[in-house]
């Protein structure tokens, strides 16, 4: 049986295209110490790695 690796599944989404979709670390505190122009790069979605992303996909079978 195929399970969905939760810890996986609440740090990254798929994306309808396929590719893994992750958040910016270090973004929850210490933000008054950041620039302007950290924290609006930092509130974006990033990709993940090609080479990171197929080890990451085979913990989501079900496509989360």
């Amino acid at each position: 049986m195929q399970k969905t690796k939760k810890s996986v599944a609440k740090r990254f989404k798929l994306t309808s295209t396929g590719k893994l979709v992750r958040r910016t670390p270090g973004f929850r505190h210490l933000l008054g110490a950041k620039s302007t122009k950290q924290k609006r790069r930092a509130s974006r979605d990033k990709l993940v790695a090609e080479g990171q992303a197929a080890m990451l996909k085979r913990a989501l079978p079900f496509g989360l």
